[in-house]
């Protein structure tokens, strides 16, 4: 309840915020960030949301997002880094270790300003002077939702912070039908749609807007990309950089793949390899009863939460598969029972 306070008397008068979030942002990093800047706007503050790389074109609609900066984009990083180094406040949304945030990492850690940390990733590092982090919470936006309502500024809530915040809540709940999908969570998005969301809308604007070279793209990739592996209850994708470029793949094009393989009758574990100049980049996901983000972090320097994780790794794609699949067969039976007996088997 202090910290609260504290942080109620930083916020208490005007000051210029920067508000950032993890490289590649989902609808949750960029819900939850345009989200609060629509809210601190508002309240009277000078807000400038700083995205360390550029995020999928279905995400553009939220209000504000034609001030973002990209800190990729060579001609703004020094604008940002200024915004950076005059912040009073840095809010750091949708990620619990700096790292995450790539090279935007060392001016925000240089930076004298009051750090602020709203997350629901497990493991949170302790970067920031207040922190509102919950491993119980579906998505950060419900964590906006929730600080802006124990601030007791509920009421300063529109249509364009609520389309931003269910957003978040919607995708990181896969549409509500993740068990992270709760009864705070149902009560919160009923709230929100009260406040003026466009439910319908934003589903249609994110799960329902594609390119007809993403549509070929999925339709390639699930007919020639997609390895089963019935005996191991596992399937992946294989996507390369040449299967990228001959799809004029953008960011946001392979959002989702990953859940088609899981979607297969019989499948307890998905993955995605996607090939990427600096590596392998891995999407995991898994069933209710597997804690994928234990084997991600374990053997492929990843993590996130225990049904959807990330991981990397400089192996290349045909080696990082190799790797993936002697691991998993190794693993069988601990990966569909106690995940964590792992490390001590091996």
């Amino acid at each position: 309840m202090q910290e609260l306070e504290s942080f109620k008397e930083v916020l208490s008068t005007p000051k210029k915020v920067v508000i950032t979030t993890h490289h590649k942002p989902d609808a949750d990093a960029l819900g939850s960030s345009l989200g609060m800047a629509n809210f601190l706007i508002k309240k009277g503050h000078k807000v400038t949301v700083i995205t360390p790389s550029d995020y999928p074109s279905f995400l553009h609609w939220m209000k504000g997002n034609e001030k973002v900066i990209n800190f990729e984009d060579k001609g703004k990083q020094e604008i940002a880094k200024k915004h950076i180094d005059e912040a009073e406040v840095i809010f750091c949304l949708d990620f619990s270790c700096l790292s995450r945030i790539q090279d935007m990492q060392e001016s925000v850690e240089e930076s004298k300003a009051y750090k602020v940390n709203i997350d629901h990733h497990q493991d949170p590092k302790d970067f920031a002077d207040f922190r509102y982090w919950s491993t119980k919470a579906a998505a950060t936006c419900e964590l906006v939702f929730e600080l802006i309502a124990k601030l007791g500024e509920k009421a300063a809530i529109d249509k364009d912070i609520a389309d931003c915040l269910y957003a978040g809540i919607m995708t990181d709940t896969g549409g509500f039908r993740h068990p992270n999908t709760t009864k705070n969570v149902h009560l919160i998005t009923a709230e929100l749609i009260e406040m003026g969301a466009d439910n319908s809308k934003i589903s249609r604007l994110i799960y329902d807007t594609n390119s007809i070279n993403r549509l070929k793209f999925i339709g390639f990739a699930i007919t020639r990309r997609l390895i089963i592996l019935e005996d191991l209850q596992t399937a992946y994708f294989t996507i390369s950089k040449k299967d990228l470029r001959k799809y004029h793949s953008k960011t946001g094009d392979t959002e989702g793949l990953v859940n088609y393989a899981l979607s297969l009758d019989g499948i307890k574990i998905a993955a995605l390899f996607t090939e990427r100049e600096d590596g392998v980049k891995i999407s995991f996901r898994s069933v209710e009863d597997v804690a994928i983000n234990k084997f991600a972090a374990e053997y492929f320097d990843g993590g996130g939460h225990k049904n959807a994780s990330g991981g990397k790794s400089p192996l290349g794609l045909k080696k990082t598969t190799e790797k993936f699949e002697k691991l998993i067969k190794e693993n069988q039976k601990t990966l569909f029972n106690q995940l964590e007996l792992i490390h001590e088997k091996n």
